[in-house]
Parts: structure tokens; C-alpha cells; sequence
């Protein structure tokens, strides 16, 4: 059963952004799909987020759970890969503006707490896909070259996209892109 983990970002909600829209869309292609309220997203912490995403029981992590983080939802979804139980293997996590550190906000500086261990983190996925734009006003292109680097992503950068949100304009109440990119990896396996 195809099944999706759609992670919103610093003081979002469910209905911010493209986030209701995509969990529309794919399910209509028939996957169950979870968009959950994280909890205390003003200050994002890895390990409330894990906790509470893992002690869920509406979804079980398999090979055909794909999982949409942005911004620090998808710093997010690399601590929540981290600590899915041994043998436990998704099958792609797409991370769309991503960082690496604290970005020198006190606010997301318990997204770090746990370092992120990479070797075990490419465990954890059969495939990583990295979306940034050449013009993030807050996530440096640098941070999801290196991330991609560490996990062996692909990384797709997009020109003038900024921080793929509705700061940019109503556009990103919607985002087309990122459904054609999951349904192209969906249809190459």
C-alpha cells in the first residue's frame, strides 16, 4: 500500500503552503497520506518530532512509504529516518529546502541536538531527492549540496523558487513540480 509522510516547516500548519494540496493529489493516485501538526513547530526539536511521529499509529514505515519534508520539516525527516528501527527502509525521501544547522536561529537549534548520522541515514531510504532553489532567503544552496552529498541524493535546484512557499506568491499554494518529480520516481521502480 503506498503511503506518504508529508512534514511541514517553522510555525506552519497542515494548511500552509502546497502541504493540503499535495496530500490531495496523491491521494488520488492512491496513496494514504499523513500530514500531521507537528508539535511545538515555532521551535522544531528532532526528538519531540521523532517521538511523536514514530509513537503514531496511523503510519507504519515500509518500502513503499514515501516521505515530503520542507524546510525544517525536512531536517525533520532526516532525524526521523535516522531512528526508524533497524531493517526499517522507506522508499524516498524528497526534501525540499533543506539545511544542515541552526542557520543561527536559537529557535531551530533542537533540530541538532542529535547529530545526524548519516552513514545510518542512508540506510533508511532507497532513494534521497533534494529540491532547492538558487534563491532561498534563509536555507544557503551549500546546505542542501552538502546533505545531498552525504546521503547520495540527487539534487535538483530550480532558479528564482526561494523558499518554495507563499511568501514567494499564491503560486506555492500549489506545487506541480514537486508531484511530477514523485510520480517520475514512482513510475522509474
Amino acid at each position: 500500500m503506498k503511503q506518504a509522510l508529508i512534514l511541514h516547516g517553522t510555525d506552519a500548519t497542515p494548511q500552509s503552503n502546497w502541504f493540503t494540496w499535495l496530500k490531495d493529489q496523491l491521494e488520488q493516485d492512491g496513496y494514504t497520506v499523513w500530514l500531521p501538526q507537528l508539535p511545538n513547530c515555532d521551535k522544531p526539536n528532532a526528538k519531540t518530532y521523532t517521538d511523536f511521529l514514530l509513537s503514531s499509529p496511523d503510519l507504519t514505515f515500509t518500502n513503499d512509504t514515501i516521505v515530503v519534508g520542507h524546510s525544517s520539516g525536512a531536517v525533520g525527516a532526516l532525524h526521523l529516518l535516522q531512528n526508524l528501527p533497524e531493517n526499517t527502509k522507506i522508499k524516498t525521501a524528497f526534501l525540499v529546502s533543506a539545511f544542515k544547522d541552526d542557520l543561527g536561529w536559537d529557535a531551530l537549534g533542537g533540530l541538532f541536538d542529535e547529530p545526524l548520522d548519516f552513514a545510518n541515514i542512508k540506510t533508511k531510504a532507497e532513494k534521497f531527492v533534494f529540491l532547492h532553489s538558487d534563491n532561498d532567503p534563509y536555507c544557503p544552496i551549500e546546505h542542501a549540496q552538502y546533505l545531498s552529498g552525504q546521503v547520495g541524493g540527487e539534487l535538483i535546484i530550480k532558479s528564482g523558487q526561494g523558499h518554495f512557499n507563499t511568501e514567494l506568491g499564491e503560486q506555492y499554494k500549489e506545487f506541480p513540480e514537486l508531484l511530477e518529480i514523485i510520480k517520475e520516481d514512482a513510475a522509474s521502480r
